[in-house]
């Protein structure tokens, strides 16, 4: 999708903010969980700690509520003119009430409408191009998107496949209309739902609602096929970050920063060489939080803010669940 629009209305970004739990769950604590060791799971994944939220109290909607207020407070930001809140999210507090919604209350943005979004690992990556097409609409002016999960809430902590993989953390970005050249400026997203089966959480939806047997089983908690997973991430991210390229006549030289999904060390590092990028503009923080799925590329933004030049030519991307995947191309807005 590229970003034109008859009133000549580009969405940017114009703030960022990020949060993790404080407690951290590092490769030995696995060790003593599960049967594995930090060499194999840094060898294969890249990660070497995950940050936990344990209080019960401390939901999803409390990840993103620290990584919105975060944001108002840094750049002194009234919440009553935000417009619309997004959480990107496969950890809801509940089904039925978005999270959204509750976010908006609770930060003060009354005057906001909310609405959560399910893509898992790619939900953010929608995100940015759903909050984009609200601002050029020209009805909009501050859309607040936030990636939030909570995934130590899903994860069999004696399954070694998945538990060494995810994170909690939540981070926020604030889309209004630029006011210079730069901003949202293409997506490629796709899905395919042939690949639902290879990565979900079975249990409690429509097809298998939640009874007996799914807890004695534990398929309410994340599974993976991790080669089918691994293969179709490392073509699709790949192939959607050139293509997004080729539509916008880029090549790597022009890229100043790829912020990949961060999923797995092998699945960035073939990314980046589709894209010809060398290792210093890859950004990268897997090694401190795991895969935070929705809130992966925010935290990347957070953690990475003060090298972002205006202007700097900026590429997403993403693979997930369902399946879906996509690569947004994006000039940054302001200096630091």
């Amino acid at each position: 999708m590229k970003s034109i629009n008859s009133k000549g209305i580009k969405a940017a970004i114009t703030a960022v903010s990020g949060y993790v739990p404080s407690e951290i769950l590092s490769n030995s604590d696995l060790e003593k969980m599960v049967d594995t060791n930090d060499e194999w799971i840094v060898s294969r994944t890249g990660i070497k700690e995950r940050r936990i939220a344990r209080n019960p109290l401390e939901p999803t909607s409390f990840l993103a509520i620290q990584a919105a207020n975060q944001l108002l407070q840094k750049k002194n930001i009234d919440p009553l003119t935000i417009d619309l809140v997004l959480v990107a999210t496969v950890t809801p507090d509940m089904g039925v009430a978005a999270t959204a919604a509750y976010v908006a209350t609770q930060i003060g943005a009354h005057n906001a409408f909310g609405f959560d979004l399910q893509a898992a690992c790619s939900g953010f990556l929608y995100g940015m191009s759903t909050a984009s097409m609200y601002i050029e609409s020209g009805r909009y002016k501050k859309v607040l998107l936030i990636g939030a999960d909570k995934m130590s809430s899903i994860v069999d902590y004696t399954d070694r496949t998945t538990c060494i993989i995810f994170g909690d953390g939540a981070g926020a970005v604030l889309f209004e209309p630029s006011e210079n050249d730069f901003g949202f400026e293409n997506s490629y997203l796709r899905s395919d739902g042939s690949g639902r089966d290879s990565l979900n959480i079975k249990a409690g939806g429509s097809l298998h609602p939640f009874d007996e047997n799914t807890f004695t089983e534990g398929s309410h908690n994340i599974m993976q096929d991790g080669q089918t997973v691994f293969k179709n991430a490392v073509k699709n991210m790949a192939d959607a970050s050139e293509k997004v390229m080729l539509q916008n006549k880029l090549s790597g030289d022009d890229i100043a920063f790829l912020l990949p999904h961060q999923a797995n060390k092998r699945i960035i590092d073939a990314t980046a060489r589709r894209m010809n990028l060398s290792e210093d503009r890859v950004l990268m923080n897997i090694e401190k939080y795991g895969n935070t799925t929705s809130a992966t590329l925010p935290l990347l933004l957070s953690d990475y803010e003060s090298k972002f030049s205006k202007g700097d030519k900026l590429i997403f991307a993403a693979f997930g669940g369902g399946f879906t995947w996509g690569a947004v191309y994006l000039t940054w807005n302001y200096n630091n």
